[in-house]
């Protein structure tokens, strides 16, 4: 493991919004003799378990990649699944019902199937009303694209470059209403982005774990937050 220190009862700063770069599927499929679609499959009833775990402990915002743009260059036959298992997902009702958790879609839903895009709709207007936490799937997303998105739709604007401002870039996001996250991790051993809230990751800490995502815990969530909480973040200051 990585970065990991022993959890105790000292009262823990949570961070208000925690990014998950959920990798791994395919390999733990791959570990155990099995199609690559059980992985995702795997992967999928993790992100309900670690989002009602962190509507529990009092996180704000909740963002994980789960489609990137560069996704689309593995194969059909696994494209294929994610996007049955997609469907499934927004198929299903029980999904956060009286949980009080809003979901949220951020990404490029142009390259996606129409009635992909109803469904997705349709989960956000329904949890629309929830106070509690919001629950952010990045799907068909890249930190590039969305960044060229917003500098296209600036000049479509006819904005001024004197008038060109961090905050003005920020309100041309996905994440335009979202605080930047505090904490973002990545499970699986990899160290890198991958594209992932390119933007918004200037100042955002860190946490990088062996785990595989299907594997990944409740406690290996408490001790991502348990280091967070032993870093000091001075945004560029002494």
């Amino acid at each position: 493991m990585f970065f990991k220190k022993k959890i105790n009862d000292t009262p823990r700063n949570i961070p208000g919004h925690i990014a998950i770069i959920m990798d791994g599927n395919g390999r733990w499929a791959k570990n155990k003799g099995l199609p690559r679609k059980f992985g995702h499959i795997e992967g999928a009833k993790k992100f309900k378990e670690i989002a009602r775990y962190c509507n529990k402990i009092g996180v704000k915002y909740l963002t994980v990649y789960a489609f990137s743009t560069e996704n689309w260059k593995r194969p059909q036959e696994e494209i294929d699944g994610i996007m049955n298992l997609l469907r499934d997902y927004l198929k299903d009702s029980t999904n956060f019902k009286g949980e009080n958790i809003k979901l949220r879609f951020i990404g490029d839903k142009s390259a996606l199937d129409e009635d992909i895009i109803s469904l997705m709709e349709k989960s956000e207007a329904e949890s629309n009303d929830a106070t509690g936490m919001t629950a952010c799937l990045a799907l068909n997303y890249g930190g590039r694209d969305e960044i060229k998105n917003a500098v296209k739709q600036i000049i479509d604007d006819g904005i001024k470059s004197e008038n060109i401002t961090e905050e003005l870039i920020s309100s041309y996001l996905y994440t335009h209403d979202f605080p930047d996250p505090d904490l973002i991790i990545r499970p699986s051993g990899e160290f890198r982005l991958s594209n992932f809230l390119t933007y918004q990751s200037a100042y955002s800490e860190f946490y990088f774990d062996n785990v595989l995502w299907p594997d990944f815990s409740t406690k290996d969530l408490d001790r991502a937050i348990d280091e967070y909480n032993h870093r000091n973040r001075r945004f560029g200051g002494v």
